[in-house]
């Protein structure tokens, strides 16, 4: 038997047509979580495993999930097409994720193993014709698995044969474990289960009582952070509210932070005062949360990793705040009424290439700074934290702290030293930009944001073309402006940059066009003009006249 320490791909048994895809992604060796977990799900065992995010869970569970279903057909007696692997995911972004996934490492037998993702509520429909063809994985959230259990639309009660709870830490977080506890009584008596998470806490062990028998734990001698030759933490005390934002201000505006960046605000407001303050600036910068629709968020997402954007700010007080059990389900955010409660965006989401995640106000908890955190530093690639704390929040900063280092050789947050007297020139532009960012041009900010996507929606098409009126009515409706932006906050000059700096700081376009030769020469013609429309230039041409006209007296 090969060494585990050096168990590769290719000595786990897969499948040819597996082992041609996982060459295909560029995946030379398993990650840590894959190696050992994948030779023991093939050996039939029920798995609780923890690894932090972006260790390659999904492909930890998803590998051996199609190993065992292409054997099964290969070599099993010839049975009647069904649903024999279900995927659980707290959110629906993770949902079409772990989708996409699955589809990629079945590129090569997809004839034999079929996919279906369920978990957007809006196209019921569809997905019922879809499970109509008994499809032989179904990923999706636990509400809308439910909803279709109860419908008869899938069943699963003779057929399953694998259950996979990605995320499991936060299944019972978004509220799901009244319809957890309901799925399960749709389920067989026997079947082989996978519980991956980043955290071992007492929902997990909660669903590990509901959902395996005598499984094996893999709890992984690792940080849940990579270490600190790869992602280096900081810690910036900022003494006031405002120092934040002239903070950020300087950072973006001065290109101190280089590359993709995801700033994590607490509450959906936040988000857009800080989109609204950036944008002042000419910043460009976009809100994702979970109050948008899921093909917005998805193209939200996409854009950021095509290079549209490089600052998404995003909020994660839906998803890792106080658990929504029970009674305590409704307590949100004042402001976060109609966010998606499956729409979290904190965890698995896969953003591409981030090079810095900035915490511009307090993670909640450990669990909110892990995942946050864990959005960069991704497949061996740097990363930075940068982490916006007052006086105040300090005490509870450094329980996260303390928290990180008990998990081993986890790096601690260093403390960083900016020299605020260096941008204290920016200030009185900051609390210029913070004063047109009002309470009334956010939520203008958040309706511009619901009439554009009402605007554009294929499902209100047909209702549009029937109530013609309500479409005028909403395209000649006022123009909202949000905040007020005043074009030279856009610029920077030169005297309130520091003098370090100088170097580093991008000239403006404008001032571009203005040094450039070509442009030098052109006002040429321009001068012409101006010099028969200047008064002074004018007056001169008209004085010869008089002159003339006086010598013969």
């Amino acid at each position: 038997m090969a060494d585990l320490e050096s168990l590769g791909f290719e000595h786990m048994g897969l499948d040819p047509r597996l082992l041609q895809a996982v060459a295909d992604l560029g995946w030379s060796r398993p990650t840590l979580i894959q190696e050992k977990a994948i030779p023991l799900a093939l050996e039939g065992k029920d798995l609780l495993a923890r690894a932090r995010t972006g260790s390659g869970k999904t492909a930890a569970y998803a590998l051996p999930m199609l190993q065992l279903l292409l054997h099964r057909k290969a070599t099993g007696p010839v049975v009647e097409q069904a649903v024999r692997g279900l995927v659980l995911v707290p959110t629906k972004e993770l949902a079409r994720q772990a989708q996409s996934m699955i589809q990629q490492l079945a590129a090569y037998c997809a004839r034999d193993v079929r996919v279906a993702n369920v978990s957007a509520a809006e196209d019921s429909a569809s997905q019922r014709a879809v499970l109509m063809e008994k499809p032989d994985v179904v990923v999706g959230t636990p509400s809308r698995i439910l909803s279709h259990l109860q419908q008869d639309s899938l069943k699963v009660r003779d057929s399953l044969e694998l259950l996979v709870m990605d995320e499991a830490d936060l299944l019972f977080s978004f509220g799901f474990e009244e319809d957890l506890k309901s799925l399960l009584c749709h389920l067989p008596r026997i079947y082989q289960a996978f519980l991956m998470s980043a955290t071992f806490n007492e929902d997990v062990q909660a669903l590990k009582e509901l959902v395996l028998h005598n499984p094996v734990t893999l709890k992984l001698q690792e940080s849940q952070l990579p270490g600190p030759d790869q992602l280096q933490q900081f810690q910036v005390v900022c003494e006031t509210e405002e120092d934040k934002f002239l903070l950020l201000y300087a950072l973006l505006k001065l290109s101190l932070i280089r590359g993709k960046a995801l700033v994590f605000v607490n509450t959906l407001e936040r988000s857009y005062r800080l989109r609204l303050f950036l944008e002042q600036f000419s910043i460009p910068a976009c809100v994702l949360n979970g109050e948008l629709p899921l093909r917005s968020r998805c193209h939200i997402i996409s854009q950021f990793n095509q290079g549209f954007y490089d600052c998404v700010i995003a909020t994660d007080a839906e998803v890792l705040g106080a658990p929504a059990k029970g009674k305590q389900r409704g307590r949100k955010p004042k402001g976060d009424k109609a966010s998606d409660p499956e729409a979290g965006v904190a965890r698995g989401i896969d953003f591409h290439h981030v090079s810095t995640v900035l915490n511009f106000d307090l993670p909640p908890s450990l669990e909110a700074y892990i995942h946050r955190a864990g959005r960069t530093a991704r497949a061996n690639n740097p990363g930075i934290v940068l982490t916006f704390v007052l006086p105040e929040e300090q005490s509870q900063l450094g329980r996260i702290e303390e928290l990180l280092s008990d998990e081993g050789e986890a790096p601690v947050l260093i403390h960083y030293q900016f020299h605020m007297e260096e941008i204290e020139g920016f200030r009185y532009r900051c609390r210029d930009a913070m004063r047109s960012v009002t309470k009334q041009a956010i939520r203008e900010a958040r309706l511009k944001e619901i009439k554009e996507e009402l605007l554009h929606s294929e499902k209100l098409k047909t209702y549009f073309e029937d109530n013609p009126r309500d479409l005028q009515l909403l395209r000649h409706d006022l123009p909202l402006h949000p905040a007020v932006v005043k074009p030279h906050l856009g610029h920077v000059p030169d005297y309130l940059v520091p003098p370090a700096l100088r170097g580093l700081v991008r000239t403006p376009r404008k001032r571009k066009k203005l040094s450039s030769g070509k442009k030098a020469k052109a006002p040429g013609r321009k001068t012409k003009k101006a010099k028969s429309q200047n008064p002074l230039r004018s007056f001169k041409h008209r004085g010869k006249k008089p002159r003339l006209a006086a010598s013969p007296s």
